[in-house]
């Protein structure tokens, strides 16, 4: 019965600290482009642009 004096008052803090970890990351707009990793992935913009060139002829034409 002592270990929930000490338990409860730890899971209400870490619980607050949680939504002001996700409050914060609200705010600074971690949340506003969702698509945005998925669809960098399928660029080719890591490729030098002589070989982005020629990548983007081949599948223009297919």
């Amino acid at each position: 019965m002592n270990a929930l004096l000490i338990l409860i008052p730890a899971a209400l803090v870490l619980g607050l600290f949680g939504l002001a970890a996700f409050m914060w990351a609200l705010r600074r707009g971690q949340f506003d482009d969702l698509d945005g990793a998925a669809h960098r992935i399928l660029r080719d913009d890591d490729l030098p642009e002589d070989q982005r060139r020629h990548h983007d002829a081949d599948t223009d034409g297919a």
